[in-house]
């Protein structure tokens, strides 16, 4: 939507907010060296949301921006803001904007940074814009987030080298990888490391057994520790049949106690010994792949843009690998899964076997 103002915007505010994303750098970067030329002044807000709500800033000018586009995390720092879901903390913030003469404010971040602009819309006048930064994928309205790329090629990386020690030593290894409640990393990941198994919520409903529950008799009608036995014939048969290594992708939150549990879970119900790995926080480190540079690079770009185009309450995004805009409240919603074509795919083609465990 298009803000009803005819006021020529000279002082930009940035912030990056929630969990860091490799390419938060990038569009940093482009935000200010767009905004430089278009002879705006940009400061970026501290520690996310905090530092909005303590006015903690810096002005950024080209020589802050120079040689980060390659670097992991964010310069500006980053962390959740409780604060942003009350309205005193709102009202800080709102009071910040106002004190140091913010005329837009661009935040790069997931779904709750992006609520957290929407309630701010609701007491600032000013211009709020978002960027999609996020290693889940989980933003409605784009093809790809900020980060997503560089996270499925870091769980590729260390997934190729579990799968060398899985071979050597015969094994079964659960690798964890994050994605919150998504499982475009997990699928992606798995697909591209032919793991035999992707347990994700696209394919396999949250599960909540624990060792303490499971059902061992033969005639056990519940529904996830049969789940769980037809995940262990599988392996089985696997082994018997042709591989000497077993890998299973699991969506982190898809399965109660992750990895481990489901590891300890298949050695008392089938006496299956697995090794859980839980890739962690390393997926959201490291230098942003060329993908995620030049994406964020599209987008920092295209904030300035829009702003220049007097738009606000919008998220830049990236469809058809075309530049769009998407509005805030859409951006949220959690309506856009992982592609059905590639679940299919997993289930009916390439997993080990065509048994439907979901």
């Amino acid at each position: 939507m298009k803000k009803n103002t005819n006021i020529q915007v000279k002082r930009i505010a940035i912030l990056t907010s929630g969990g860091d994303a490799p390419g938060m750098n990038a569009a940093i970067r482009a935000v200010v060296i767009a905004a430089k030329h278009h002879q705006m002044s940009v400061i970026g807000f501290c520690a996310g949301f905090n530092g909005l709500i303590d006015d903690v800033s810096r002005p950024l000018n080209i020589n802050d921006v120079t040689h980060i586009i390659h670097k992991g995390g964010t310069i500006l720092k980053s962390a959740r803001c409780p604060a942003m879901k009350t309205p005193l903390g709102i009202a800080q913030a709102t009071s910040t904007l106002l004190k140091e003469k913010i005329d837009a404010l661009i935040v790069i971040g997931g779904d709750g940074s992006f609520t957290g602009l929407i309630a701010l819309e609701k007491q600032w006048s000013g211009q709020i814009i978002g960027i999609p930064g996020t290693i889940d994928n989980d933003i409605d309205g784009t093809d790809f987030t900020i980060g997503f790329s560089t996270a499925v090629n870091t769980a590729i990386e260390a997934i190729d080298k579990i799968r060398d020690t899985a071979e050597a030593f015969e094994r079964i290894f659960i690798v964890e990888l994050m994605g919150r409640h998504s499982g475009h990393i997990a699928f992606n990941a798995g697909i591209a490391c032919a793991a035999e198994q992707i347990i994700s919520f696209e394919n396999f409903s949250p599960v909540k057994l624990s060792p303490d529950n499971i059902s061992l008799e033969k005639n056990s009608s519940d529904n996830e520790t049969d789940k769980l036995k037809i995940l262990a014939k599988e392996i089985k048969q696997a082994q018997a049949n042709r591989h000497a290594s077993y890998i299973i992708v699991i969506a982190e939150n898809v399965w109660q106690g992750g990895a481990p549990a489901l590891a300890q879970q298949l050695q008392k119900i089938a006496d299956i010994d697995c090794t859980p790995c839980i890739l962690g926080h390393i997926q959201r480190g490291g230098s942003p792949v060329a993908k995620d540079r030049i994406l964020a690079t599209k987008m920092g770009v295209a904030a300035i843009q829009a702003i220049m185009a007097e738009k606000t309450n919008i998220m830049i995004a990236e469809h058809n690998n075309a530049i769009a805009h998407v509005a805030l409240a859409i951006a949220i919603m959690h309506q856009q899964g992982v592609s059905e074509s590639l679940v299919q795919a997993q289930e009916n083609i390439l997993a080990l076997t065509a048994q439907h465990i979901g």
